[in-house]
This record gives C-alpha cells, sequence and structure tokens, in this order.
C-alpha cells in the first residue's frame, strides 16, 4: 500500500513507526516537541503528544550536548535519534561525532554497535543566512566511521531514516528543509531502502548527472531541457554518500563517457570532487569529454532572496556544462 505523503510527513511517518517498534528509540533535539513543530509538516510533529517526555525530548541549545547525549545513549544500549537544527551547527557537535561517535566501532574491534542517529536541516533557499545555510556533507563524509545520506524524495526519507535508525553504526541523515513539504507516494509500515545504494532518477545515453537531495531536482529540470536538444542525460541520485555506490555510478559514466557532478554546496573540496576523482580515477578509458563539476561559489551563503537564487546552481548552469562535455575531445582528449 501507498500513501501520498510530504517529505516531512514521510520522515515524521519514521520516527513515529520506529518508536513503535522498538521502545529503545528516543528522540531528541532543541524545539523537537515544541515551538517550530506545530506545522503538521515538520517531522517530529504530534510525536511528543503520543510518546511523552521521557522519548521525545527538547534539549537546551547545545549541539555538543546533544550530540553527547546520543554517543553516550548509544553506548548503553539506547537507540538515539538527535536533531541538529541547522547544518552549519553541526561543527559545534563535531567533537563528539568525528572523535568518539565514528571511533568507538573501531577501537572495540567491531564487537560493540553504536546505534544513533543524527538528523539535520540544510537548505540554501530560505532567507536565513550563511550561518545557518552551508551544506558540510562532504565534512562528515570525511570522517571515517559515519554514515552519511542526503535523500531526495519522501519514500528515501522514510526508507532511508528507518535503515539509519536500526542500523549499528552511526548514521547521518541530511534533510532538505525546502522539501519538508513535496509530496510523493510512500510505502506504508515498515519500509526501508538500503543505505549504500543509489538510484538512477532519469535513464540516458549521452552523459551522466550526478547529485544528491534537493539539486536532483535541478538535474531532472535541466535533463528535461537537454531532451528537446536531442540530448540524452541520465539522473543518478546518490541518496547515500558514504557508503558511495560506485557501481552504479561507473557503469553509468562508462554508458555515457560523460559526467556532470551537481551538488549546492560549495565548489573547492566538494563531495563532487570525490565523484569526479573516483571517475577519473577507475573510469577514465571511458571519458569521451573532461568532467564537469557545477557547485555554489566559493562564499558564505548570501542572505537575501535574489542573492541565494544567484548563489544556488541552477538548472541553466546544468545545460551549459552538460552541453560543453557534449562538444568532445576538448583540452587534449
Amino acid at each position: 500500500m501507498m500513501a501520498q505523503l510530504s517529505f516531512g510527513q514521510a520522515v515524521n511517518n519514521a520516527l513515529d513507526l520506529a518508536m513503535t517498534m522498538d521502545e529503545s528509540v528516543f528522540l531528541a533535539g532543541e524545539g523537537i516537541g515544541v515551538s517550530i513543530h506545530y506545522d503538521p509538516n515538520m517531522p517530529s510533529h504530534g510525536l511528543l503528544e503520543k510518546y511523552g517526555p521521557k522519548r521525545v525530548k527538547d534539549t537546551p541549545v547545545s549541539e555538543a550536548a546533544i550530540a553527547g547525549l546520543a554517543v553516550g545513549a548509544s553506548c548503553m544500549g539506547l537507540h538515539p535519534v538527535v536533531e541538529i537544527m541547522f547544518l552549519p551547527f553541526i561543527t559545534l557537535a563535531t567533537d563528539m561525532l568525528v572523535n568518539h561517535a565514528g571511533k568507538l566501532r573501531y577501537l572495540s574491534g567491531g564487537k560493540s554497535s553504536f546505534p544513533l542517529t543524527v538528523r539535520i536541516k540544510a537548505g540554501v533557499n530560505f532567507a536565513a543566512g550563511c550561518q545557518h545555510s552551508h551544506n558540510l556533507e562532504a565534512w562528515l563524509a570525511h570522517s571515517p566511521g559515519l554514515k552519511v545520506v542526503f535523500p531526495s524524495t519522501a519514500e528515501d526519507a522514510k526508507g532511508m531514516l528507518l535503515s539509519a535508525i536500526f542500523d549499528p553504526n552511526p548514521v547521518i541523515v541530511i534533510e532538505e528543509m525546502g522539501l519538508y513539504w513535496a509530496k510523493g507516494e510512500v510505502p506504508e509500515g515498515d519500509y526501508r531502502v538500503p543505505l549504500g545504494k543509489a538510484r538512477i532518477a532519469m535513464s540516458g545515453d549521452d552523459c551522466t548527472i550526478v547529485s544528491y537531495g534537493g539539486a536532483i531536482f535541478t538535474a531532472i529540470e535541466a535533463a528535461s531541457i537537454l531532451s528537446k536538444e536531442n540530448i540524452s542525460a541520465e539522473v543518478i541520485d546518490l541518496r547515500s554518500l558514504v557508503p558511495l555506490d560506485r557501481d552504479c555510478l561507473l557503469n553509468s559514466v562508462k554508458k555515457t563517457g560523460r559526467l556532470v557532478v551537481l551538488h549546492d554546496a560549495t565548489k573547492f573540496g566538494g563531495f563532487g570532487a570525490e565523484i569526479a576523482a573516483i571517475v577519473a580515477e577507475d573510469a577514465f578509458e571511458f571519458l569521451k569529454a573532461h568532467i564537469k563539476r557545477v557547485a555554489a561559489p566559493d562564499i558564505p551563503v548570501p542572505f537575501s532572496p535574489p542573492q541565494e537564487k544567484f548563489y544556488k546552481p541552477g538548472a541553466g548552469m546544468v545545460v551549459d556544462a552538460v552541453r560543453s562535455v557534449m562538444r568532445g575531445r576538448a583540452g587534449g582528449f
């Protein structure tokens, strides 16, 4: 059975199911029980009323304390699901996540499990300024021991979150705020999407466009424009950054011979560079043109909506990048 849910409702459904299935699952974060979550499309809407303050805990404004709570609770056999309100605030939690959560299972020789989930809101399209809008998924992906997922659809939001909650490792789940109201069909019941599996959002033969999160819809828009020029683009939604579905990525590039990588994070040192490096190392002989990256400029996220629109990569930039690689063997190729 399928239900029509918004992205935020799908997250809520996953949290509700997990808490019903396992009493060791609890939620904690700033304002998750009250305050900003009165909107039914917000992920923890109604859960305080259903499960009570013992299992839905509003915390002080301290990301370090929230992450520390998650690490300690996971060490004691619980399944904490904590929320960091905005992605840039993860910098305040990185000691606990990088130096403790990501390393405890390794230090136990794999004998112990540390099942904790960190949900983080992300996005650059809600006029909140640079201190609330900086995408740092590449930082997290660079930290061994942490799994990092970035869903783009309501179906994946539910399926990947349930997989994350019951994974024996710490998992970072990044949710793009602008998608909370976007609706889609979501399977009912205990539905899980395996971590580490990409999906083909659009099939094509001429060029591979790789992205994740809300940028997937920019890629799909670009692919639709290109189709009118008889350019067939294949859009890969990574969904999971760590573990990464290398096979899906490489098989697509081997088929198309061209690659454009898109993300809303800044370009220098971004996750797109890792995608480009993997293809350059493992599929270079299949490339028909240089790899192109489309990303945000290397500046803090502006505050005003017109400047945000300039900052966020648009479909036109992706179209231009694909046209460039379609021109072929530039620069010595």
